[in-house]
């Protein structure tokens, strides 16, 4: 039987899925706020970034994946505009229903989908981007996704990884102990869920570093991948291009 990972508990392979979306399920309702609050809004600006360096255009045809509450989403809508199309996608069904609401209540009408990224149902080369924000590190078969990421893909079309990733070996000490201290307490506070959140900072420190998911990118096909390190190395932004 196949074993994996969910924070730093060993657990079956078929079970993982199940116990994220349990975590998802119960943070739904906070997630937007518990955001702010574990980034100090910081979130905001490495998505902007992710979106600038994507460089959407009118017309481009957009799959955003773990899209959740629909930041990126909204964001690359106004910029492909009405001839363009983004996809807005979520494995977890209440975090895709809180980003519909809000899409809504701004007047955005967005294709909306559950959807796994390990087997995506979506034709070869449907997409100009691909992008995945703080969700690759909850899928258990990484490789897969990013090799259905890449199928996706138009030929020259770009994949952006916007995930955690390893702080900056100064900083290290004091990021464990606001990871492991402070954010299980801001869950139970704000979410009155302790657990979850305590489960974010494990799977953080599983989840593969900069180098070495700049090469499973390698390996999945990207013919060339750039890595680019926010907040010094909290948060990494990988872009592959589909060559």
């Amino acid at each position: 039987m196949a074993t994996t990972h969910f924070g730093f508990k060993t657990v079956d392979e078929q079970e993982k899925a199940r116990h994220v979306r349990s975590v998802f399920d119960s943070v739904a309702p906070k997630y937007d706020v518990m955001n702010d609050l574990m980034s100090a809004g910081l979130h905001r600006v490495w998505k902007r970034y992710t979106i600038d360096l994507a460089t959407p255009r009118p017309g481009d045809q957009v799959l955003d994946i773990a899209g959740g509450t629909g930041d990126l989403s909204l964001a690359f809508a106004r910029r492909v505009g009405p001839t363009g199309r983004v996809v807005h996608t979520d494995i977890n069904e209440a975090m895709l229903r809180e980003g519909r609401s809000r899409l809504l209540d701004l007047g955005v009408v967005l294709p909306t989908m559950v959807c796994d990224a390990e087997k995506l149902p979506f034709a070869d080369e449907s997409f100009h981007i691909v992008t995945v924000a703080f969700g690759l590190r909850n899928m258990t078969h990484k490789d897969q996704a990013l090799a259905e990421m890449r199928r996706v893909l138009k030929p020259g079309g770009k994949l952006l990884v916007l995930e955690f990733s390893r702080v900056a070996k100064p900083l290290e000490k004091a990021y464990d102990w606001y990871s492991f201290k402070v954010l299980p307490l801001l869950g139970r506070w704000v979410a009155k869920d302790e657990d979850s959140y305590r489960y974010l900072a494990e799977s953080i420190r599983m989840h593969p570093g900069q180098e070495e998911l700049r090469q499973m990118m390698k390996t999945a096909g990207f013919g060339h991948v750039d890595v680019h390190n926010l907040s010094a190395g909290v948060v990494a932004l990988h872009m592959g291009i589909k060559c």
